[in-house]
Order: C-alpha cells, then structure tokens, then sequence
C-alpha cells in the first residue's frame, strides 16, 4: 500500500488543450514526493555533505487527470542497496482511488565532495525498512 508522501490538486494552469495535466508535472508532483520520503528517512540530522542522486525513473501514465483532481501520491521501498534505494510512487485520485500514474526510481546515496556514491547510513536504512513494500 504504501505511505502517503504528497497531497496535491491538478491546477488549471497544469493542464494542456486537451484539459488534463500534462507529463511535466506528474514529474515534479512525484519529485516532491520523493523529496518527502527522503527527508523522513534522513530526519533532521543530515550531515550537509551527503546528499541523493536519481539515476533511474520509470514512468507509467495509467489515467488522465483534469483540473481540480485531487491527488494522493503513496511511496513503497522496494529495495535497499548498499547504497541505493529502490522504491515506487503512486499517483491516485484522492476521491476514487483510481490510479492516475507510477514512477519506479532508483535513488543513489551521494557524497557532494567525492562526487560518488556512499554508503546508506544505518539510521536511515533502519528507517527505510518501515517503508518496505
């Protein structure tokens, strides 16, 4: 099922000629979401030299979404990596429940010296693990 990560509406001004809300903003409601699920994970102790790298999303747009749909964004870990998560949003509508778009990322633990990877830090691994699918 999944946590709810984002609460949103499709505004009018989201939306293209044919009236429903166009793919460049399913992509910043889902990167919202994501900055959501990150920020719980890493809490309020966040050493200001690690930070996250998306190097995978893949997108599935299921339904449209008119102007003033109300949606509910839900994420699911599905995989924790030495350094990397794996994990899924969902995007419904809050009312119906119907599915209106899925993005599956992969998300890497990111050093902003080093400029690699590094390892996922024990607190934030045992905090992921609430959001195991």
């Amino acid at each position: 099922m999944g946590q709810t990560t984002l609460l949103s509406v499709a505004h009018p001004w989201q939306c293209d000629q044919m009236n429903h809300m166009n793919v460049r903003f399913y992509s910043s409601l889902f990167d919202d979401a994501g900055f959501v699920l990150l920020g719980r994970l890493v809490g309020t102790d966040a050493p200001k030299s690690l930070g996250w790298a998306d190097v995978s999303a893949q997108t599935e747009y299921v339904g449209e979404t008119p102007a003033g749909t109300l949606l509910t964004i839900t994420s699911t870990i599905r995989k924790i990596g030495r350094s990397s998560l794996s994990y899924d949003h969902v995007m419904t509508d809050s009312l119906t429940g119907e599915v209106k778009a899925k993005v599956s990322m992969v998300t890497v633990r990111f050093d902003l010296e080093a400029r690699k990877s590094a390892p996922i830090e024990d607190a934030i691994r045992k905090r992921a693990e609430a959001f195991l699918d």
